[in-house]
């Protein structure tokens, strides 16, 4: 069992920028690729940015060149560095892990790009 919990979003002009945290906690030393998802009112969940074991990293082509995620090995953390906000990019993001075959998320962080 793997526990997860964000902290990060809020509300930002577009241009501005946040960082999401997602601390995980439990049977840690199973999991295999941890990484963002975010909903948008009215759209199917999409993965946004993934980071496997090893460090090799993947991105939603939306964000690429924007958004960053990273993995604090030591602290079991997963972050997502979000720079250039769009208005676009406003919805409910998700820490997801993959454990032993098993899919883990978190409840969920809102980030709103308005001005």
């Amino acid at each position: 069992q793997v526990q997860l919990v964000e902290s990060g979003g809020g509300l930002v002009q577009p241009g501005g920028s946040l960082r999401l945290s997602c601390a995980a906690s439990g049977s840690t030393f199973t999991i295999n690729a941890m990484g963002w998802y975010r909903q948008a009112p009215g759209k199917e969940r999409e993965a946004v940015a993934v980071i496997i074991i090893g460090g090799r990293t993947n991105y939603v082509d939306s964000v690429k060149g924007r958004f960053t995620i990273s993995r604090d090995n030591a602290k079991n953390t997963v972050l997502l560095q979000m720079n250039s906000l769009k208005p676009e990019d406003t919805a409910v993001y998700y820490c997801n892990v993959l454990a032993l075959g098993v899919s883990y998320w978190g409840k969920g962080t809102l980030v709103t790009v308005s001005s």
